[in-house]
């Protein structure tokens, strides 16, 4: 099988041909994936390069008007010079319909349909940042990990559950790359930004920038407002390019980790052209082999945005018969991943794993002991993060821990007891509670309780910050009725704001959403239990909070 793959979201304008002896092992329930030692890949491609800032959409559009044919050209000149001569030189073309810039993507569907049409083969629409995803699957042979997607647009937590890829967490602003050009535009560095920050960083010193982490979601906007305001302050750009990578590495490492802890998963891969730094693959392996987790950052061809990863996803798609027809292959510039339906993979496989308590846990930022009564819970310091940062965040999580813990219970919201704390080396002792986590018992009436309980905590002024069905333990009392207990207050904090409290509702419903079945009677009843106790309001604000998603 060979395959044309057409790029152009944005910045890149891109051929490739994929070519493959095994055409049956791009199926699923076969017992090969693969073999990119052994498979043909070649790339043509042709980025633009603005003359200063950012991208200008009207100007990348005009640069894929005039690259395209040329790099279409040459891969197809490359695919006849492998034809046998039987047949058309490529089996099929496969395209970048989204996500991106409508413009961009409009210039490559058409290429990608004349030249299916003058060929006479099928016609493949590929998501973008699945393909981001699924280049990590080829390469590694990974069975079915996370994704962490990081690139200029986008910055995201992906996992296959249920048929499609589920968001497990993602940025609630702006990409991860085009964060960081905001701050080299903001002191005259011209785009890209990104490797401009890696080598200055080598000569600086770290600088302390806000650290924003909401469960597995994240947020940019205040450290780029920080560290533009050190600029302007005379603070050295080489010591804030440190903090920036530092602060915001880790911060996609932590939510990394808590998507592994989560599904249960030992796989992660790394998807987008902000993977190309260093520090940031550096930071993902330690945490992986920290906790004992396969990691797999793809060859650096296949990083940024390239036509590579589309020709790969599209034979794929084409070999399960997932093809277009013209007249539907219009491009979608917010063509979401978890709107995509996967049609390449088995109905059985999934991102989420059996998950057991063996007394001996290990979490996302701690390792927990379980013993007949206790729980002992310790802080271990991650040293993928920075000394400095590690040890304010192991300091300020564990006493935030033992206090919200404690005021929970103050305001009607089942918690364990605390029996002990040394904030210095992050250790609590709690009371034993439940006999599962919610995740391995998820009911109706145990979510709806979740509802309650989030109401009852944002009533007092308490925001848990990171309420995921591994935060919630379920038992039952000696007259066998169901008690559902919170744990985990390591991200919580104070505040009577309406987003805040939206946003542990939306870091709830994620954690379900990439993990279960059938998730509307869980999401159903977590709303229903909120609105008994809580604010309308706060319901109002999880609508925007869900459309705020990063092309949504």
């Amino acid at each position: 099988m060979r395959i044309l793959g057409i790029e152009g979201t944005a910045w890149a304008a891109s051929a490739a041909v994929f070519e493959t002896d095994d055409p049956a092992a791009l199926g699923h329930g076969t017992d090969r994936t693969p073999d990119p030692a052994s498979d043909h890949v070649f790339i043509e491609s042709d980025p633009y390069q603005p003359d200063s800032g950012g991208i200008h959409p009207r100007e990348s559009a005009e640069h894929m008007a005039n690259a395209i044919p040329g790099v279409v050209d040459t891969a197809l000149a490359h695919a006849a010079e492998r034809h046998d001569g039987d047949g058309p030189i490529v089996d099929g073309v496969a395209f970048s319909r989204g996500p991106g810039l409508g413009p961009c993507l409009r210039i490559v569907g058409t290429a990608a349909r004349s030249v299916a049409q003058t060929l006479d083969v099928p016609l493949v629409g590929v998501n973008h940042m699945v393909a981001h995803l699924e280049i990590g699957r080829y390469q590694s042979g990974f069975e079915s990990p996370v994704c962490l997607n990081a690139s200029g647009a986008n910055a995201h937590l992906l996992g296959y559950h249920n048929g499609r890829y589920r968001v497990l967490g993602e940025t609630m602003d702006t990409g991860v790359g085009n964060a960081i050009d905001k701050f080299t535009r903001h002191v005259g560095w011209t785009h890209p930004g990104g490797p401009k920050v890696e080598k200055a960083a080598k000569d600086g010193e770290y600088v302390d920038l806000p650290y924003v982490v909401k469960g597995m979601d994240f947020s940019f906007s205040g450290i780029m407002s920080a560290a533009k305001e050190e600029a302007d302050a005379g603070t050295p750009v080489s010591d804030i390019c440190v903090g920036l990578q530092e602060t915001i590495f880790a911060m996609l490492t932590e939510v990394s980790e808590r998507a592994l802890s989560l599904t249960g998963t030992d796989e992660l891969v790394l998807g987008g052209g902000v993977g190309h730094n260093a520090r940031l693959r550096e930071m993902l392996a330690e945490m992986c082999e920290q906790r004992g987790a396969k990691f797999h950052a793809p060859d650096p061809q296949f990083l940024g945005d390239n036509a590579g990863m589309i020709a790969v996803l599209g034979a794929r798609m084409l070999k399960a018969g997932d093809t277009l027809p013209i007249s539907e292959s219009s491009v979608d510039p917010n063509f979401r991943p978890d709107q995509v339906d996967v049609t390449w993979r088995g109905d059985d496989e999934s991102v989420a794993r059996a998950y057991t308590d063996d007394g001996a846990i290990r979490g996302a930022e701690a390792t927990v002991d379980i013993s007949t009564d206790d729980v002992v819970k310790r802080r271990v310091p991650k040293t993928y993060r920075h000394a400095k940062l590690d040890d304010r965040l192991r300091g300020e999580r564990t006493k935030a821990e033992a206090r919200l813990t404690s005021d929970a219970r103050r305001a009607g919201v089942r918690t364990p007891v605390v029996r002990d704390i040394d904030p210095v080396e992050g250790v609590i002792t709690f009371q034993k509670v439940g006999e599962a986590d919610l995740a391995e018992q998820l009911d109706p009436d145990a979510v709806r309780t979740v509802g309650e309980y989030l109401a009852r905590l944002h009533q007092a002024g308490i925001v848990h910050g990171d309420p995921t069905t591994r935060n919630v333990r379920v038992g039952t009392d000696a007259d066998g009725n169901t008690r559902v207990y919170l744990i985990d207050f390591g991200l919580g904090f104070h505040s009577g704001h309406v987003e805040d409290h939206a946003m542990d509702l939306h870091v709830f419903a994620q954690s379900v959403e990439g993990t279960t079945d059938d998730a509307a009677p869980l999401l159903d009843a977590l709303e229903a239990g909120y609105e008994e106790v809580g604010s309308a309001e706060v319901l109002s604000r999880l609508r925007q909070v869900e459309s705020r998603g990063r092309y949504r």
